[in-house]
Parts: structure tokens; sequence; C-alpha cells
């Protein structure tokens, strides 16, 4: 007995030492010794964080002279993120400091960003002053493209690189279900894809919660540019997405909080498409070819989403700000740009892994560039498939929207998905279906501006708001699976 303890405890002690032993060494590993420090508040993962890390370390080391540590803070998603921001700056406020003793935000959407932006906790950004023809040429970092702002009109906020959500899918599954490829989002909404989708929860991240105000508003725009723009056709427009919006969500098989679990699932098999950003369905895509057969395969949704920026900002009261504000500037060198999308071991690409990211500099997509990159054929300003985003069209309803979603199809997926296999079973019938798909509890003219008691700051108020909400909707949803079910039947 005592020589089987001895066997496992150094099976465990081998489990744990292994790993740090192979672990690489770093000049921001050691914070006892590093002449100076940086920390990061950042939804980016480990691969993003280790490359950037150690690349701006040597950077420093080259320009300075002096070590630095970087020391990362990951919370989770940019609603955790928020909340750390909101209960830190409480807290320095209550203590008479400025700051909360972080200094830089370094990932997430344009209104996250904006967000915070308008609290007042970004720090005017030196880049824009010492490197002005970055964004005097449009053809190196433009303020604006597809409708999305690269940088805030403060100059406290820059993207560093860009991203597009879109779909990605299983190739073996889909023709296993006898489906065309998605192309568009609208193809997710087949109730062939009943139990196969794999969704991602808006309120837990600003990204997919953009996601899904893409969704809405690429049917909104649809719609107008049929029959113009009026308030009748707004109404419709934005009707017509909440009903894409349902139609996804019934499809579904959850909703997760967890970015990586969706591509990792549908390469498994485990669903048959998902919502998924455009880097992890590359890193997957490539993960997961054998033989030259990729077991996932990602597409922007044609005319259904944009490049958006993921951006930085430093913080106000950051502890250290010369080192902060030099991270951001180096982000910008055209270096640090080709880590984004570079092959891992060429000049200025990545040392462990590809990233798969979209850099913003427009004067990095050049034919030698692309060459050693990851995605050769990528030319994301010259793409024809995005659309341009019109913030007067879903901008103020971004924040109804995410709880929306949560309130019309999370909180309510079971009573969705039960009368959405009882319609499809019953062959659609079309009262059921226009029952199952009534948005008339949220029209566009008070869903559209912002519904002032679910963003109000009255948290009481939102929760009875919610509430009221959520039973017309899950009533809706009843109503329709016992007409859905009785429709066949003889009078």
């Amino acid at each position: 007995m005592k020589l089987r303890f001895l066997i496992i405890m150094g099976l465990l002690a081998l489990m744990v030492v292994v790993p740090i032993s192979m672990r690489r060494i770093s000049s921001t590993a050691n914070p006892n010794s590093a002449q100076d420090r940086l920390v990061i508040l950042t939804p980016h993962n480990e691969s993003i964080r280790q490359e950037f890390g150690e690349a701006f370390a040597a950077y420093w080391k080259q320009q300075t002279g002096r070590s630095v540590y970087v020391d990362w803070r990951t919370p989770g998603g940019t609603s955790e993120i928020r909340m750390v921001l909101d209960a830190g700056y409480k807290a320095a406020r209550e203590a008479g400091r400025e700051g909360m003793g972080v200094d830089l935000f370094f990932g997430g959407g344009e209104p996250d960003f904006s967000g915070q932006a308008k609290k007042g906790r970004f720090m005017e950004l030196d880049v824009f002053k010492k490197e002005p023809e970055l964004f005097s040429d449009p053809a190196v970092i433009p303020q604006t493209f597809t409708g999305e702002r690269y940088y805030g009109a403060e100059r406290n906020w820059i993207a560093v690189c860009m991203s597009q959500f879109g779909i990605c899918y299983n190739p073996d599954v889909i023709q296993r279900l006898k489906l065309p490829r998605p192309a568009q989002w609208i193809d997710l909404g087949d109730p062939r894809y009943a139990g196969q989708l794999a969704l991602a929860d808006p309120t837990k991240s600003g990204s997919v919660a953009r996601a899904f105000e893409l969704i809405i508003q690429s049917e909104m725009q649809r719609v107008i540019a049929r029959s113009g723009k009026s308030d009748a056709t707004l109404e419709e427009g934005w009707s017509t997405g909440l009903q894409l919006v349902q139609k996804l969500a019934a499809n579904s098989r959850y909703f997760t909080d967890s970015a990586s679990k969706i591509p990792h699932d549908v390469s498994m098999g485990d669903a048959a498409a998902g919502m998924c950003i455009d880097f992890y369905g590359r890193s997957y895509g490539e993960l997961t070819t054998r033989d030259g057969r990729p077991r996932l395969e990602w597409c922007a949704p044609r005319g259904g989403t944009t490049l958006s920026g993921d951006p930085i900002a430093v913080l106000k009261g950051a502890p250290h700000p010369q080192v902060a504000q030099a991270f951001v500037s180096y982000c910008l060198t055209s270096a640090a740009q080709q880590l984004w999308f570079g092959k891992p071991g060429t000049p200025h690409g990545p040392q462990s892994r590809a990233l798969h990211r979209m850099p913003i500099r427009k004067d990095l997509y050049t034919q030698e560039r692309l060459a050693i990159s990851t995605m050769p054929d990528v030319q994301p300003y010259a793409d024809p498939g995005n659309f341009n985003y019109q913030r007067d069209l879903t901008g103020p309803s971004f924040n109804t929207i995410r709880q929306l979603v949560k309130i019309m199809c999370i909180d309510s997926h079971e009573e969705m998905k039960n009368a959405w296999l009882a319609l499809r079973d019953a062959g659609m019938p079309p009262d059921a279906l226009a029952v199952f798909l009534d948005t008339s509890p949220l029209p566009y003219a008070i869903g559209g501006k912002g519904d002032p008691l679910l963003d109000g700051n009255d948290s009481i108020q939102a929760a009875e708001r919610a509430a009221q909400l959520g039973e017309q909707f899950r009533a809706n949803y009843r109503k329709a699976e016992q007409m859905a079910k009785t429709s066949h039947l003889p009078p």
C-alpha cells in the first residue's frame, strides 16, 4: 500500500514538474527581476498574451535597455471586464485615487471601448501625436470602414486588428444532414438544423452582442433596400431580424459563454454549425485538418457582417503610463502587426502558434507579407461581401438587443425548442408559425431607441420588464406548440 502511494505521488509530481520545466523562458516571466512592469486587463487568449508579451519585452529591451514584466489579468470576457472596471474605479474613487492599478484595457469590441470612454476612463494616446502619418493617410489606418470605427473621436482608444463574426461548420455533418453549405445567416434558420447549432450568449460578450445586432441590421437593410426607408420598413426590418434570431435560437443546442466551445464542438461533430469569430474558426480549421480534409470550415456570412476593430486603451491613473503608451505604439508597428497573421517562425511572425487575426494597417496587405501569412488570400479592405453598418438603425438598441436575446431565446429556450420541433413535425403550419414569430412585445418604436426600462439604471424595473417580456414570449411559444400539435387533427 505504501509503495502504491509513493508511485501515485511520484506520478503527480511529474505531472506538475514536467509542464513547468517545458515552459518557455521569457523576459516577461519573472516579476521580481524585471525593471519595469505593465498590467493589462484583457479577454485575449493565451497565445495572444504570450506572443505579444514576449515580443514587447524584446522591443522594450531594445528601445530602453530595460526588462519588463507583463502582468496579464484575465477575468473573463468583456462583460466580466466591464464589471471589474466598474468595481475598480468605484473603489478608487472612494479611496481618493485616480486609477485602479491597471495600465491597459486590451481586446474587445468598439461598443465596450466607447462605453468606457464615455465614463472618462481612458487617457489620450501618445501615438496620435508622435506618429500622425499613420492617421493622416487613410491608406494606413482609416477612422471608419464598413461603418465601424477604428479609433475614438477623442483619440483615447484605437483598434490594432480586425475581426468578423461568421459561421463555422463541419462539412461532414452538413453532408450527412443533406444541407447546402451555409453562406448567409438565414441559412442557419432552416429547421433541419434543429438541435445542431451552437450559439454564444450576448450578455457575456460585447463582440457576440454586436454579432446579433448585425444579424438584425442586415435584415433591416434588406427591407430598406427593397422598399425604401420609412417607419413601416424600419418596423418590418426589425421584426424580420428578430424572427431570424428566433429561428437560429430555436435550432441551437445551447448558448455558451465560452468562445472556444463552439468551434471545438463543431469540429468534433457535436454540432453541425455555429456562430464563431474568424480567428477561432481559422485556428480550429487548421488544428483539425487531417490528410487535407478539414473537420471545420469558416465563412463570413454574405451581406451579414462587418470588419469590427479590436481596440486597446490606456486607463486613467495607469501606474506605469510611459510603458503603457509605448505598448500601444508598439502594437501599431509593422513588426507587431505582422504577429497577427504571420506564419510561426517567419520574420516578425509568432514564435509558437499562429494567431489568425487581420492587422488593422492597410499597408500590411502586400504580396510579400501575405505570402508568409496564414491567410494569403485575405484582403479585408477589398472584400465585396461586407455590408456597411449604419449606427442610427440599431446602435441605440445595442444593450436592448443583448438583453432581448437572453429574454426571448435563452431564458425561454426549452419552450422555444419544444414549439419549434412541433412546428417542424407539423410541416410549419402558417398560423402557428406566426404566433411563434410574434415580436410585437418589443416593437422597433420602443426597442430601436433602446428600451428605457431594460436599459435603465433601476435594476428592479429592468428585472420586472424582463420578466414581463419573458412571459409574453413563453406564452407565444406554448401556444404555437399547441397549435402545431393540433393542426393535423380532424375538426
